[in-house]
């Protein structure tokens, strides 16, 4: 079930308000071919807003939306040869597996022998080719989420449209289905859109991922770029868990003064009100004395192949990750090292990363 007729996707100045509301501004994306791209945001940040538009339950406000080299803006969902998978799973409660898979071929009036074969197809993909006599009542959440998928499958759109498909799952489900998915979409190569505000989501899937925020785009890059080139304070605290470090002083030179402590960065100008950031796995403990900051243990956290050790420093507190053997204690006195060629400044009233 190789998809042939996978199309790119293009968002031309595309904006949306309601009332006096700019849920998009002049949003600008293109979607290669069979590629897995992921709308990273909040809630609010516009992004179940451009997927609704993209398949037709929105009409933009401005600008255009193309599939492939047709204009679609103006067409009616049915014919843009998309298939979607929504959070709910939506699927009829009084039809089997076979009959919820198969449904999008039958309105569609293709012959039974056909749609036969093609639900088998559809469910071996996912796994669900044991199951087809059972009703949605009999299955797993996990299992629901397949039925939907396959659904989606059977029709070889040009483009899958994803919102929050995985939301509903426990954890570990969630990574299971996480892998199932990214495997799926590289052996049907059909562009994928998905929308999601869980960061681990947009790394682990995407080969690009788009970072909204107020209906603006933040951020076009692979995760890798994202996670260790953010554009701005907003990426840089988005993407990452623990979240990225933030300390709070100002820019002088190639020096960053804060609470007391002079820490050499590796670029220069001077930002008044300026934000030094780092991610906790980039730092490691000291001595005292021997920390480009010190301050102390606020609390330890035992994960598992790390512990989290969280320095507070009265205006700040830094997230360290240190060995699982570590064994501060709470109050200790403790020294932070901040590498120069991994640390961020920003000017914390414009999120301006400076470079």
């Amino acid at each position: 079930m190789a998809g042939g007729g996978a199309a790119s996707v293009k968002f031309d100045q595309v904006q949306k308000s309601f009332g006096d509301v700019k849920v998009l501004e002049e949003f600008d994306l293109l979607v290669e071919s069979g590629e897995f791209l992921v709308l990273l945001g909040a809630s609010g940040s516009g992004k179940t807003t451009a997927l609704r538009i993209l398949c037709g339950l929105e009409t933009p406000s401005g600008g255009q939306v193309f599939i492939g080299d047709r204009n679609v803006t103006d067409i009616l969902p049915k014919y843009r040869d998309i298939s979607m998978v929504f959070q709910s799973y939506a699927l009829y409660p009084h039809k089997t597996v076979a009959e919820n898979i198969g449904f999008p071929l039958k309105v569609r009036k293709v012959e039974k022998s056909a749609i036969d074969s093609a639900i088998l197809d559809a469910a071996k993909q996912v796994q669900l080719d044991t199951l087809l006599e059972r009703y949605p009542r009999e299955l797993s959440g996990g299992q629901k989420q397949r039925v939907a998928l396959a659904r989606a499958i059977i029709r070889r759109p040009s483009v899958f449209l994803m919102d929050e498909p995985l939301s509903n799952l426990d954890a570990k489900l969630r990574g299971h289905m996480r892998a199932e998915l990214k495997h799926m979409q590289e052996a049907l190569g059909i562009t994928t859109i998905y929308v999601t505000h869980d960061q681990i989501e947009a790394m682990t899937l995407a080969h690009r991922v788009a970072v909204l925020e107020k209906g603006v785009l933040q951020q076009l890059a692979t995760p890798a770029e994202i996670y260790n080139n953010p554009a701005n304070l907003f990426v840089a605290q988005f993407i990452g868990s623990p979240p990225m470090n933030v300390v709070h002083g100002s820019l002088e030179g190639e020096h960053f003064q804060t609470n007391g402590a002079k820490v050499e960065t590796a670029v220069s100008g001077r930002v008044i009100d300026g934000i030094l950031g780092v991610r906790p796995e980039d730092c490691s403990i000291a001595p005292p004395a021997e920390g480009t900051l010190d301050g102390k243990i606020y609390t330890t956290e035992l994960i598992g192949d790390h512990t989290l050790v969280t320095v507070d420093r009265g205006t700040d507190q830094i997230a360290v990750k240190a060995s699982k053997d570590f064994n501060g204690r709470q109050g200790d006195n403790i020294g932070v090292v901040l590498p120069r060629d991994h640390l961020f400044v920003f000017d914390a009233i414009t999120g301006y990363r400076i470079r």
